[in-house]
């Protein structure tokens, strides 16, 4: 069967722009066509959709359980003033962190199936979204380090990635702390294969630390170097965002970061997170 919409390929490893389809209104065969075409290309993009929220939650839904039905992602308070970029503000230190390179909820019991994201509004400059294929990035790996991953597992924490930034949770804190607990972390194998594909991809990210096995500072150095080697060129792709846009990205296998902006100018994106089969995405909790 045809497709009901156009597929243009990314210049990476991965990620394809959709065009000729609207979001908020496609059938059950266009539906599992874009399945499809996610479980191939891992990031999908659609220009100029401009969901309402309830849309976008509406298509989230269509790819399963939410685990969050919408967060927002601003810099933008309540009262229509904008954060500055102060040490003292903690939704601005959760902003900090999602500019490191992760993958999202790989810190709780059940790592998240993937996301919806829109943007609503965008500053001039700055303020992208890049991902990094990291089934692409463990194909790169040479022998040796590849079997060494594969006996790997890491520690995942919330707590541990912003408590290296100066964030912990504290009582008043405007971050309502989801994730953000110093108690008991999953521990994840650093390999994963995906659960419909079967192919494999590193699982590491900020929120990765303490191999068992390793002294801590070699386990530091070892995961950093693993994602500074995997997000690398031919890799990764970075979207300059027009208000309209949405996409939709495969979270077991993909990593991402926000990039920044000068945030004397608003932000503000909506993410919509699709929860993970408790199957192929639970960890054993230490």
């Amino acid at each position: 069967m045809a497709r009901a919409f156009d597929v243009h390929p990314i210049d990476a490893t991965f990620g394809a722009v959709i065009t000729g389809v609207k979001l908020a209104s496609i059938d059950d065969a266009t539906l599992r066509m874009l399945h499809e075409a996610w479980l191939q290309y891992a990031l999908l993009v659609f220009p100029a959709q401009s969901l309402s929220r309830a849309e976008q939650i509406a298509f989230a839904k269509r790819f399963g359980p939410l685990e969050l039905e919408l967060s927002v992602l601003s810099n933008i308070k309540p009262d229509g003033t904008l954060r500055i970029e102060s040490s003292d503000d903690d939704a601005v230190k959760i902003m900090k962190g999602n500019m490191i390179w992760h993958a999202d909820s790989t810190y709780m019991p059940v790592q998240a199936k993937g996301a919806v994201f829109s943007a609503e509004i965008v500053p001039s400059a700055g303020g992208e979204t890049e991902w990094a294929d990291m089934r692409a990035a463990y194909e790169a790996l040479d022998a040796t380090t590849r079997s060494k991953v594969d006996a790997l597992s890491a520690y995942h924490s919330l707590h541990y990635s912003q408590s290296k930034l100066g964030h912990v949770k504290r009582e008043g804190s405007e971050y309502h702390g989801y994730g953000l607990h110093d108690g008991p972390a999953p521990l994840r194998p650093l390999v994963k294969a995906h659960p419909e594909t079967g192919r494999k991809s590193l699982n590491i990210g900020r929120h990765a630390y303490g191999i068992p096995g390793m002294e801590f500072e070699e386990s530091e150095r070892f995961l950093d170097k693993l994602a500074a080697d995997a997000c690398r060129p031919p890799r990764v792709y970075a979207h300059r965002w027009t208000s309209g846009d949405t996409v939709i990205w495969d979270n077991r296998c993909l990593m991402h970061r926000a990039m920044p902006w000068n945030m004397a100018e608003p932000r503000r994106m909506v993410h919509s997170r699709i929860a993970g089969d408790p199957a192929s995405e639970s960890a054993p909790v230490a």
